[in-house]
């Protein structure tokens, strides 16, 4: 249930900084999904920590999944820029918080 919960949140935070992007280029009205998704990314989150995950693999992986996610759909929606450097900095972040929770296994 926990892994369920913290998708959610996931998906809710980068629903709502996709939509900050777009808001941001004049379309005010989005400002309030963009709450919206935020406050439920949060309360996702909180019921996650609250079904037992440890906050730092809750949080580590919330963190990478959603840049991962943000910046692969940004290049689609948006077309903005994605290169090998980059990616290598999004792989580098996902090993890393995979060493965090196999080190949380421990």
């Amino acid at each position: 249930m926990s892994a369920l919960l913290l998708a959610g949140a996931i998906l809710a935070e980068v629903t709502g900084t996709l939509t900050l992007r777009v808001a941001a280029t004049g379309r005010r009205a989005l400002y309030a999904v963009v709450g919206v998704a935020y406050l439920l990314a949060f309360g996702l989150l909180s019921a996650a920590l609250a079904h037992g995950l440890p906050l730092g693999v809750a949080y580590g992986v919330w963190t990478a999944a959603g840049i991962v996610l943000t910046a692969l759909a940004s290049r689609l929606l948006f077309g903005e820029a994605l290169n090998r450097v980059m990616a290598l900095g999004m792989g580098l972040i996902v090993l890393g918080v995979l060493l965090i929770e196999l080190g949380a296994a421990h």
